[in-house]
């Protein structure tokens, strides 16, 4: 069975929770402080971690920025009231694999649940490094590096990157990203987009005389070397 770690302090938001997830067939442990979600974390084994912002002892940033530090990989979605693009920004460079702003139903909730699960188990089984040119993403030990030059990524950016080696040489809209790394489909999210695509160019393309990362002018992206 799969098995959720849920951290949040809130009673009602706890009680819905875990009932809806165990409905759907996932073990669910709770805490309620962020000190003992990253005890949790880090002792145990579990497929997802689900975390509030706003919680005692050590908040969901704080907790995320320590576990991604600490070389846990499982992924994180992120509950807040805080919905701006700025807050979400925040969120993902943290390491958050998702960000969900409150209120929010219970049927988008469990689709972004299963859609990280799945996607972190498509990762583990799956080739283990990919390769464009003289870029390489290895997904076992989450590294990226060109020409030999090792880049730090933030998680979000591990993924946005991912996602254009998938998808190499071919044309990718800003809906298919908002789709396939956010999970939304949300007009909204183009300025998302667009900060990390920028983030990307400057730690992949910046500093090397031959760019990989194009805009298709009132298309989208494209991965290609020039």
């Amino acid at each position: 069975m799969v098995k959720i770690l849920l951290i949040e302090d809130e009673p009602k938001t706890v009680q819905s929770l875990k009932q809806g997830l165990e409905e759907n067939n996932y073990a669910v442990e709770v805490t309620y402080d962020g000190l003992m979600g990253y005890q949790l974390a880090t002792r145990n084994t579990y497929q997802l971690i689900i975390s509030d912002i706003i919680i005692p002892g050590l908040n969901g940033l704080e907790l995320c920025r320590k576990l991604r530090k600490e070389g846990v990989q499982t992924p994180i979605l992120m509950l807040t009231a805080l919905s701006t693009t700025d807050d979400k920004i925040e969120g993902f460079d943290a390491g958050a694999d998702d960000y969900l702003a409150k209120p929010f139903d219970f049927k988008e909730f469990l689709a972004r649940v299963k859609a990280l699960i799945k996607r972190s188990n498509q990762t583990m089984i799956e080739a283990q490094v990919l390769k464009f040119a003289d870029l390489e993403l290895d997904l076992s030990s989450k590294i990226v590096s060109r020409s030999g030059q090792k880049i730090n990524l933030t998680a979000k950016e591990f993924q946005l990157m991912e996602y254009f080696l998938r998808n190499q040489e071919k044309v990718i809209s800003k809906a298919e990203i908002a789709e396939n790394i956010w999970e939304v489909e949300d007009e909204n999210s183009s300025n998302l987009i667009e900060v990390y695509v920028n983030y990307l160019r400057k730690k992949v393309d910046k500093g090397f005389s031959s760019k990989l990362i194009h805009t298709q002018f009132g298309m989208g992206y494209i991965l290609r070397q020039e």
